[in-house]
């Protein structure tokens, strides 16, 4: 088993981590980093699944999903054993613009 953050997601983390570090502080960024990881480790065990992603629902694409943390939206697929991460979002961020760039217009 493995959880394989694709390009887009490491961009988006990234991105967040400097955000979160401008604006808070660096045990919030940390916090929330370890709330992210965490998630993604119970989803690769099988601890639990995350919902539907309604928007590609909506069109009969079933097989992407999303979890939350207190912060962040996290959009992934499993594959076989792997957990794929498409997406990492702020819960204030545009994410339907977000989910598009990343998967829709692949």
């Amino acid at each position: 088993m493995a959880i394989i953050i694709l390009p887009d997601a490491q961009a988006q983390l990234l991105a967040l981590q400097e955000y979160m570090l401008n604006n808070w502080s660096e045990d919030v960024w940390l916090k929330a980093e370890d709330e992210i990881f965490e998630k993604l480790e119970k989803l690769d065990i099988g601890q639990f699944n995350g919902s539907v992603v309604q928007e590609l629902a909506s069109v009969g694409i079933l097989d992407y999903r999303n979890v939350y943390t207190s912060h962040h939206k996290l959009v992934y697929r499993s594959l076989g054993d792997d957990t794929y991460v498409y997406l990492i979002a702020g819960h204030r961020q545009d994410y339907p613009s977000l989910l598009s760039a990343c998967l829709l217009t692949r």
